[in-house]
């Protein structure tokens, strides 16, 4: 077998890199980041689609303001997406 049999193999490979594995995890190193940028009185969304305010962070958990004087512990893995004022949805 030379060489030339496998550049196919390799080919793919390359390709599934690019395609797949590395858009995953800069996708994962940003929400990393973003979880751990935390700080109270960010304005977040959690994966169930619920809108609130952060009032406390821990090490693994944040506290979250969904109402008037309603307050719910989350995992911070449980927080999407921190929203950002004036930036479009």
């Amino acid at each position: 077998m030379s060489a030339i049999d496998f550049l196919p193999i390799l080919a793919i490979v390359a390709v599934m890199y690019f395609l797949l594995w590395r858009p995953q995890m800069q996708e994962k190193k940003n929400t990393e980041d973003m979880l751990a940028a935390l700080a109270k009185d960010d304005r977040v969304v959690t994966i169930g689609g619920v809108h609130a305010k952060v009032v406390e962070v821990g090490p693994s958990t944040v506290v979250l303001e969904i109402g008037e004087k309603t307050r719910v512990t989350f995992e911070k893995s449980a927080v999407a997406k921190k929203i950002v004022p004036g930036a479009p949805a």
